[in-house]
């Protein structure tokens, strides 16, 4: 496994154990780093209006469409790695 992908596995488990819960902006950009990287580019349909709370995560997603699963996994690393500082 590399060292990228055993980091990127680390910090998916470390950021469930955060001492304090990171605010909304913070969860959508990790959530969507996580699915670049694991995923790839969004797909699907965009969900409706009524559901607000998918449309942010797909939102999100959509942001950071075009970013390698590398740069994904990096940002995410970097991103937990911050909160756990913080």
């Amino acid at each position: 496994m590399s060292d990228l992908k055993a980091k990127f596995e680390k910090a998916s488990v470390d950021v469930k154990q955060l001492t304090s819960r990171p605010d909304n902006n913070s969860l959508l950009k990790l959530y969507a780093l996580y699915k670049q990287a694991t995923e790839g580019d969004v797909s699907g349909d965009k969900p409706k209006l009524s559901d607000y709370k998918a449309r942010l995560k797909y939102e999100a997603w959509k942001k950071v469409q075009g970013t390698s699963s590398e740069d994904a996994m990096n940002q995410y690393v970097a991103m937990v790695e911050k909160l756990q500082t913080s």
